[in-house]
């Protein structure tokens, strides 16, 4: 993921793509699917991203990329979250907003670890093929 360090509070569609690692078309596609992904317009009619869009689109794309779940998997997943989440609210939504944070990132961490683990079994495999 790229550093989100600078905070803007509007970002355009070529920004979002450069951040998230996701090419435009496939966000455009992404929102005629997602009914939760509805980026705001300005004046000139370009999509602007919040922060908040950003989040969703990552985490979109984990379910998608990483967890391999198919759109219609993905969709069910995000429409139990939002239907938690319009029950919570205040402190609860911050609270739960938090967890899903620390959620997605002991997930990225896992598949890293994942990925580092295959990549050693390969390399094992293939020390042990040349013995």
């Amino acid at each position: 993921m790229k550093d989100l360090s600078i905070k803007k509070l509007y970002y355009s569609i070529s920004e979002v793509s450069k951040i998230t690692n996701i090419e435009q078309y496939v966000l455009r596609y992404w929102e005629t699917e997602f009914e939760q992904l509805k980026p705001q317009k300005n004046r000139a009619g370009n999509r602007i991203y919040t922060n908040k869009d950003i989040q969703l689109i990552l985490y979109i794309k984990e379910l998608l990329r990483e967890k391999k779940y198919t759109i219609e998997g993905a969709m069910k997943i995000l429409e139990e979250y939002s239907q938690t989440k319009s029950v919570s609210t205040g402190t609860a939504s911050k609270q739960q907003a938090i967890e899903q944070k620390e959620i997605l990132e002991e997930e990225k961490n896992k598949s890293s670890l994942h990925k580092d683990l295959a990549e050693l079994k390969s390399i094992l495999e293939f020390i042990v093929s040349k013995l």
